[in-house]
């Protein structure tokens, strides 16, 4: 069971600032879920493979094809700056 000690101590660590009645709701909310977490425990999985999802999933991809655009000015109009010929973007890095 977790009180509201350790939900102060887990909200500072958040850097949270928890009113009283957060504070409540909070801890009965974090005890509820530890209590589900307790009835998954009893559970025998003792033959189940461990997986990172419930089903199989893969990933549909296309290779990768080089292609030119044909209206280079046609890009350029949806940037919302350009310079010349090339998209101008935000200076990210000083060379100080």
């Amino acid at each position: 069971m977790i009180d509201r000690e350790q939900v102060r101590k887990v909200a500072h660590l958040a850097r949270l600032e928890l009113t009283p009645e957060e504070e409540q709701l909070f801890t009965t909310q974090l005890g509820s879920i530890l209590d589900y977490f307790e009835q998954l425990n009893e559970l025998d999985v003792e033959n189940v493979k461990p997986t990172t999802r419930a089903i199989d999933v893969s990933n549909v991809t296309r290779p990768d094809r080089l292609q030119p655009y044909p209206d280079r000015e046609e890009i350029l109009q949806g940037a919302p700056e350009q310079e010349g010929e090339y998209f101008k973007v935000p200076k990210i890095i000083n060379q100080e």
